[in-house]
């Protein structure tokens, strides 16, 4: 059995939303400064690094991220590595993906994750995202769990539509993944979400279990 994690370090030099707060990662409680134990302080969104949408993100429908299904979270699913002259997920796109008949998670690898490869720490707005068709698509074949490369499933300049065509129809949204290190195949998933009463996502530790 081989782990991989595929889930951001989060630190303060990780790229945010633009206009999200910042993360703040630092001690409240210092051995160094003469405490008795070291503790430290995060602040952040909901929405850093390795994280779940809910519904509630764009729905407003109180649909909030502890109630997501485990079981959706957890189990097989497909990485696809798109090459890298590909700058959005299409539906055009995905007609080429050979996912495997009744296929219920898949990841999208794409040029997306060459900036965690290399250390980026400003955000890109010109990120690999799935376009409204591209949702659509996934929907229509039964998906019920997609992850992308990059902070957000939908393109820069235009959030809503695909989010609202993936979250409609209860799928989970898992965004900011590190993929640069995995081969396209067959893996368990493990994606779990911290369990934040109310919220509208939360970070999650993500890891792939070769079969």
């Amino acid at each position: 059995m081989r782990i991989h994690d595929i889930s951001l370090p989060i630190s303060p030099s990780l790229p945010v939303w633009p206009g999200d707060p910042a993360i703040v990662l630092e001690p409240a409680e210092s051995m160094d400064q003469g405490s008795e134990y070291n503790m430290m302080r995060l602040s952040a969104s909901v929405h850093i690094g390795t994280h779940v949408d809910a519904p509630h993100h764009f729905l407003n429908d109180h649909r909030t991220v502890e109630n997501l299904p485990l079981e959706v979270l957890t189990g097989l699913c497909y990485v696809v590595q798109l090459p890298d002259g590909v700058d959005a997920i299409t539906a055009e796109v995905l007609n080429g993906v050979p996912l495997a008949e009744r296929t219920t998670r898949v990841l999208f690898g794409t040029r997306n994750s060459h900036l965690w490869a290399r250390g980026e720490t400003e955000f890109q707005t010109d990120f690999v995202a799935i376009t409204e068709d591209g949702a659509e698509w996934l929907v229509e074949r039964g998906i019920q769990l997609v992850g992308v490369d990059y902070l957000s499933v939908s393109p820069y300049e235009d959030s809503v539509p695909t989010h609202t065509v993936l979250l409609q129809a209860g799928v989970v949204v898992v965004e900011g993944l590190n993929l640069s290190q995995i081969p396209r195949g067959f893996y368990d998933l493990y994606c779990l979400p911290l369990k934040l009463v109310g919220a509208d996502g939360a970070p999650a530790r993500a890891i792939l279990i070769s079969r």
